[in-house]
């Protein structure tokens, strides 16, 4: 594995998690979701331990855009759960980790209504003083869209209130400046793309497999999808190896 490492020290791992939770017994779709506090915690000391440094995207940027090099990973969680808040943040911080956490703004203070139906459970999502509290314990805030839709459906008009509108939407509402996006369910082409970028945020994440390429389009970022099932040997395999590269 160290020989593997050493060739993709010029690759950065985007980490996307969803939930930091216990998968729910009666779940019957999206169980891979759901990465428990436990093996996050392993996960992160593992990469503690092998001197990686936890980044949030924004951190991250100078060695996304190739200023920097260095041992790092970039720590991302979708939609704004509260488990991120209660379990991840705590772990995150033991290690001086930052992290970005993806808000859908017109769910803040809610529950998961894109999904809710079909996956038979509501989940809870932070509310303005939660993600107040994300901040202020040192993470990051960016912007999921406002109502998560698949935005190479939308016309014209809707892409701009869901892209540029959710900026606004979480600037005005929690007085931060939020300079990230994360595409919905990882929905995106040239139109959505270029709107995104227009809309004044500075990077963009997809849900495309492979680990990011420094100095390459930072308006479609891949990732590394970490799941419920992935043991730290897979974690590891996923994350510092070219495993996920060969399969882009």
């Amino acid at each position: 594995m160290a020989q593997a490492v050493s060739r993709g020290n010029d690759r950065l791992p985007i980490l996307m998690y969803h939930n930091i939770a216990p998968a729910p017994r009666d779940l019957r779709v999206y169980r891979s979701l759901y990465v428990s506090p436990e093996t996050f915690a392993r996960q992160m000391w593992l990469l503690h331990r092998l001197g990686y440094t936890g980044l949030s995207m924004s951190a991250a940027m100078p060695y996304l855009r190739g200023e920097r090099q260095g041992r790092v990973v970039v720590i991302t969680l979708d939609d704004g759960y509260v488990d991120n808040l209660e379990s991840a943040l705590p772990v995150l911080s033991r290690f001086g980790f930052s992290a970005t956490v993806y808000a859908v703004s017109g769910s803040v203070g809610r529950f998961n209504t894109w999904d809710a139906e079909r996956l038979g459970i509501r989940k809870r999502l932070m509310s303005v003083d939660e993600l107040q509290a994300w901040h202020s314990g040192g993470m990051e805030i960016g912007a999921h869209s406002q109502t998560h839709p698949r935005l190479t459906h939308c016309d014209d008009r809707q892409l701009r209130n869901e892209i540029r509108g959710s900026k606004v939407d979480l600037e005005d509402r929690l007085g931060l400046e939020v300079t990230q996006f994360c595409y919905p369910y990882g929905d995106a082409d040239d139109r959505v793309a270029i709107a995104t970028r227009e809309a004044g945020y500075t990077a963009a994440t997809t849900t495309r497999r492979g680990r990011a390429v420094p100095g390459s389009d930072l308006w479609r970022l891949p990732r590394v999808q970490v799941a419920r099932h992935h043991f730290l040997p897979q974690f590891a395999m996923r994350t510092l190896t070219g495993y996920e590269d060969r399969r882009a």
